[in-house]
């Protein structure tokens, strides 16, 4: 209905009608109410819902899991348009057979109760049956399968972390508490490092595009060493974006080391698989990424005090070997050693004389052995006993005679050939008269 249609007076009428309603609804009652405290409404609620329902079958996916020291599993059933907070005490958990995890589909049985100081509900479980894995838990899986087949979580593509940064890169967002703990840890163990922040988003639909825009700019920051991404803990849904095959890919292709830092100990994403070194925390992050400067100065002062002690008693000993040394005689007595060698000297020179001598006798022995027994092979030795030689005589073109050949046998002679006879004494000249065989004995 059009408003501008009705009379005026009407719609006048109609607000005051209403204005005085609302009066008298605001004005407390002439009679005392009955005013309840919020632990009684509280209770009547608790006994409501209680009362019932009772013991109820819930079906969802687990999520935003936990275990606490006491053992008891605090979790949240959820679906896709509520969820619900529930809790398995220690004793049921024990009895489960099988653990709960984020991203697991099961059939819960328990009863609802009323947690009154909250004010808030949660299921009992009692007992619990594993259905399948949810969509998110399942969708990381194949995701995790496909890196992991593509070589994305080899160890040997993990690249060593620097000892000292020269700047240190923290991709998170700068309003979250994550940040804040890297920074005081990092400032404190190193007060010089040198730290900026690339902000981004880490929960919601443009966090994983936002971190790999971000981890794409590390190369044009100069002076980064090593990077740092993640934030603190959540759900699997709050975590999510570090589950992205996008923000994977955007750590494997960073250029220098990246350490991911997501959540607690218990929450493990893709980007943990993939970047260099894992945190378990981001404060534990800020005390890998940085040495201790009060452990590393101990370790230095150690270092030093070692140095000076080996020092010392490299000292110690070249003293000991000095005075070892300038004790010996060749340093007290220099002398001496100098009469030692010209003695041993003397004794080579006499020995070295005595060797001559002896060589020389044995020499001119030697010779006169040998001079011997050519006296005894000598020719003039056989002429000196009655015999002699006998050698053809030949005619130079000039007409004198010349000794020839050595006369052997009565074939190498013919008559009338001038022959040469060497005696012991003196040498005749011959003629042969004629040639007698040797059955014939001579003519006399």
């Amino acid at each position: 209905m059009d408003l501008r249609q009705l009379p005026t007076g009407w719609i006048l009428s109609a607000i005051r009608a209403g204005l005085s309603t609302t009066r008298r609804a605001f004005r407390m009652p002439d009679t005392s109410p009955d005013v309840r405290s919020v632990s009684e409404i509280t209770q009547e609620i608790a006994t409501l819902i209680e009362d019932q329902l009772g013991a109820v079958w819930v079906c969802g996916e687990v999520s935003n899991c936990r275990r606490a020291s006491s053992g008891h599993t605090y979790l949240t059933l959820k679906d896709e348009a509520a969820q619900l907070s529930a809790v398995a005490w220690r004793s049921t958990a024990e009895r489960m057979g099988f653990e709960l995890q984020d991203g697991l589909r099961v059939v819960a049985f328990g009863r609802i109760e009323v947690y009154q100081p909250r004010g808030t509900y949660q299921l009992i479980i009692q007992k619990a049956f594993p259905q399948g894995l949810g969509a998110l838990e399942l969708a990381l899986r194949r995701l995790r399968e496909k890196l992991a087949a593509e070589g994305l979580f080899d160890p040997e593509r993990k690249r060593p972390l620097p000892f000292i940064p020269r700047r240190i890169a923290l991709v998170t967002s700068p309003q979250g508490a994550a940040v804040r703990d890297m920074l005081q840890i990092i400032l404190r163990r190193w007060p010089a490092a040198d730290v900026v922040i690339v902000p981004v988003s880490v929960q919601g639909a443009s966090a994983a595009p936002e971190i790999a825009a971000a981890l794409s700019l590390i190369p044009h920051i100069p002076r980064v060493d090593v990077v740092i991404t993640g934030r603190g803990g959540g759900s699997l849904e709050d975590l999510w974006a570090f589950n992205e095959e996008i923000v994977a890919r955007a750590i494997a292709a960073c250029p220098v080391p990246v350490i991911s830092a997501v959540g607690h100990e218990i929450d493990v994403s893709i980007a943990d698989f993939v970047a260099d070194r894992r945190a378990l925390t981001p404060s534990e992050a800020g005390e890998i990424v940085v040495p201790d400067v009060q452990e590393l100065r101990a370790v230095l002062d150690a270092i030093r005090l070692r140095l000076i002690q080996g020092l010392r008693q490299r000292a110690e000993r070249a003293c000991l070997q000095l005075e070892n040394l300038a004790s010996r005689r060749v340093f007290t007595n220099p002398q001496q050693r100098i009469h030692q060698l010209a003695e041993q000297l003397d004794e080579l020179s006499d020995r070295m004389t005595r060797a001559v001598r002896q060589r020389v006798e044995a020499g001119r022995q030697e010779l006169a052995r040998e001079a011997a027994a050519l006296q005894s092979l000598s020719p003039l030795n056989v002429l000196a006993r009655g015999y002699s030689v006998t050698f053809e005589m030949d005619v130079d073109p000039s007409g004198e005679l010349q000794r020839g050949d050595l006369i052997r046998a009565g074939q190498d002679v013919e008559p009338g050939m001038p022959l040469l006879t060497v005696l012991q004494s003196g040498r005749v000249i011959s003629r042969v008269e004629r040639v007698l065989p040797d059955e014939s004995p001579p003519d006399r």
